[in-house]
């Protein structure tokens, strides 16, 4: 069996979600080859080549694959794709746009967001909202397959060789194109790849009194979530969203300020090793799954909280 692993970069730098569907891939089996689609993605390639467990990695280094729009790489991964018996990528959001589409054109059923490899063919992946493991097994002739990283522990981004080789193959379809892309900043770890996140929910009442977990999280050198409740209330942008329809995280500690536990957040951070609660509501879902949970008011809790750090 040969796998091929569909990298997640910015042209720049390979993206740590990589290394997790790297060891999903080293799970099932075989050689593992790393495609890299991209415009000036020479350096995310040698990265990719450094990569433990990786035999060979494909650079399709065009200018259509300057910003990876699904409707140009999907064509080549489905190309390229076509003889290997497994193709991987993070269920990041370029891997969930582009593999439905590979899937589409190979004519095969797609798995989506793996936990668990049994076999070669059987895998394990959340269904209702992590409420229940679904087993799957498929009997496709290839295997196109998008991995929930929080699933797998990464493999080492050191200690590979393996030989990079060039793709020629240019598909343009000529049906979209880039515009423009607002990127938020932060000195703060990014959401998905922090040890430590501290999130708010419709607790914080308002976006301003976010400033006491912007406080703490500056002191644990965390990053910072919210609850979708709290998106949609308008208190943060939707970037900080953690939940079934916002970003999977599964960090060292995970602090939950004012937030209830809804089924939606639930999916998101239930996989975090340790799980901390402040709420006033004793009854609050959130404690059923929380290691450590205090009854409080978090506007005495966290300022309280920030003062020991």
């Amino acid at each position: 069996m040969t796998i091929l692993v569909i990298a997640e970069h910015d042209n720049k730098v390979l993206a740590p979600a990589t290394l997790n569907t790297v060891a999903a891939a080293a799970k099932i089996g075989g050689d593992i080859h790393v495609l890299v689609a991209g415009q000036g993605a020479g350096a995310v390639a040698e990265a990719a080549a450094k990569v433990a467990g990786v035999s060979k990695v494909l650079l399709a280094d065009n200018a259509a694959y300057a910003h990876q729009l699904p409707e140009n790489v999907a064509p080549l991964v489905a190309e390229l794709g076509a003889g290997y018996s497994h193709i991987l990528a993070a269920a990041t959001s370029n891997g969930k746009n582009i593999l439905p589409r590979v899937a589409a054109q190979l004519d095969v059923d797609q798995i989506s967001e793996i936990i668990s490899v049994e076999s070669a063919d059987t895998f394990k992946r959340p269904i209702y909202a992590g409420n229940a493991i679904a087993t799957v097994q498929s009997t496709a002739a290839v295997k196109v397959i998008t991995v929930r990283a929080t699933g797998f522990d990464p493999v080492a981004a050191e200690g590979g060789s393996a030989a990079v080789e060039a793709v020629s193959a240019a598909h343009d379809a000529g049906i979209s194109s880039f515009v423009g892309e607002e990127l938020a900043k932060s000195d703060r770890p990014e959401l998905t790849a922090a040890k430590i996140v501290v999130s708010g929910g419709r607790g914080m009442q308002n976006g301003d009194n976010f400033k006491h977990l912007y406080a703490l999280a500056d002191k644990l050198g965390a990053a910072v979530g919210a609850s979708r409740a709290a998106v949609d209330a308008g208190f943060v942008p939707n970037d900080m969203q953690v939940g079934q329809t916002g970003k999977i995280v599964a960090p060292q500690l995970y602090i939950a300020v004012g937030i209830s536990g809804a089924i939606q957040h639930l999916a998101g951070m239930k996989d975090s090793k340790v799980i901390v609660a402040i709420n006033k509501d004793e009854e609050a879902p959130i404690f059923q799954v929380a290691d450590y949970g205090l009854v409080a008011d978090l506007f005495e809790a966290v300022p309280e909280l920030e003062k020991l750090v």
